[in-house]
């Protein structure tokens, strides 16, 4: 068995990733920053539930710490750590350090460890841009701050790959969701509103943009799949997702189902720097990695469903600073 380090482990995907982790034999250290992009609460809630199953914490931060001390006997860093979304309240700055400063100094000090035989940089479906719906050889075309500094990062991982013979690779995820996901995100906001009977906020068209609405577990099976794999991947780029899409309406409608409760919608602006179409082309990752998400969106919703109800409604409040 390995020693695994996750950057970003008690957030929604890594927590997810570091829990699998541990029930495959692995020892697991996790780096969180704990910013204050959204509730901390939830954070320590993900972070004390993998705790108890094993994984190790370090609250560090990527682009201000050192870093040398924690690479220590890791053969694989997994790096999810990031600035997420799109708001237009983030100034580029925050994109900047967590994205690109964090990347490249947990690069500098990956590059020094005698011990690592992997590095995978967990990338996003936003740096293709508006219509994110080819291969992986698709030229980027990113139309927000954070797909940009996400495209930045991941050249930073892969030039190493191609210059140094560093053994890293690229995951691009598309629309993960799930138990945990952030509470900004589409499928908390509305199974909260729905919940606590209030109005849901949404983007103006948004209803009908096509996502590759993609359950966490998958994703964690797209993870891990490379494993046995890191030296044959070296320097290449896998997007990771569901190639079965679905509007952002029809994922509410399922959603209203589960709940038997109709949304209280409310109309907002256009968000600018927001992807149109997003639907994965996997068949890079099917024939490299054996990679076959199977979730529907239908069972995947049920079990975010569950999850809000059993940990976060009533119990945690997701807004509170």
């Amino acid at each position: 068995m390995a020693k695994y380090l996750i950057t970003g482990a008690a957030g929604f995907i890594g927590s997810h990733l570091s829990e699998r982790l541990i029930a495959l034999g692995h020892d697991v250290l996790g780096i969180d920053c704990f910013t204050d992009y959204y509730s901390r609460a939830q954070k320590m809630l993900n972070r004390n539930q993998i705790s108890d199953k094993g994984v190790e914490f370090l609250h560090l931060d990527l682009a201000e710490d050192d870093l040398d001390f924690a690479l220590e006997g890791v053969e694989g860093i997994y790096h999810l750590a990031a600035q997420p979304g799109i708001s237009a309240t983030t100034p580029f700055d925050a994109y900047l350090k967590n994205n690109l400063i964090g990347t490249h100094r947990l690069l500098d000090a990956a590059k020094k460890s005698d011990s690592l035989r992997g590095f995978i940089n967990i990338s996003t479906s936003s740096v293709y841009g508006a219509d994110a719906t080819r291969d992986e050889k698709t030229e980027p075309k990113p139309t927000s701050y954070y797909g940009v500094t996400k495209l930045a990062a991941e050249q930073l991982v892969l030039a190493a790959a191609r210059e140094e013979d560093f053994p890293a690779c690229s995951m691009r995820l598309f629309s993960v969701y799930g138990p945990r996901e952030r509470p900004e995100k589409l499928y908390p906001r509305l199974i909260a509103s729905i919940l606590e009977d209030k109005a849901f906020p949404l983007y103006e068209g948004s209803e009908e943009h096509l996502r590759s609405y993609t359950y966490v577990g998958d994703i964690v099976d797209g993870l891990v799949s490379l494993l046995d794999k890191v030296d044959k991947i070296k320097g290449e780029i896998f997007n990771i997702g569901t190639d079965v899409a679905i509007t952002t309406g029809e994922g509410i409608r399922i959603v209203e189902e589960i709940l038997g409760k109709a949304a209280k919608i409310e109309q907002k602006p256009k968000r600018p720097g927001d992807q149109l179409k997003t639907q994965a082309h996997i068949e890079k990752a099917r024939h490299v990695l054996d990679y076959n998400p199977m979730t529907t969106a239908r069972e995947g919703l049920e079990k975010e469903v569950e999850w809000y109800r059993d940990h976060i409604f009533g119990k945690v409040d997701l807004w509170q600073e």
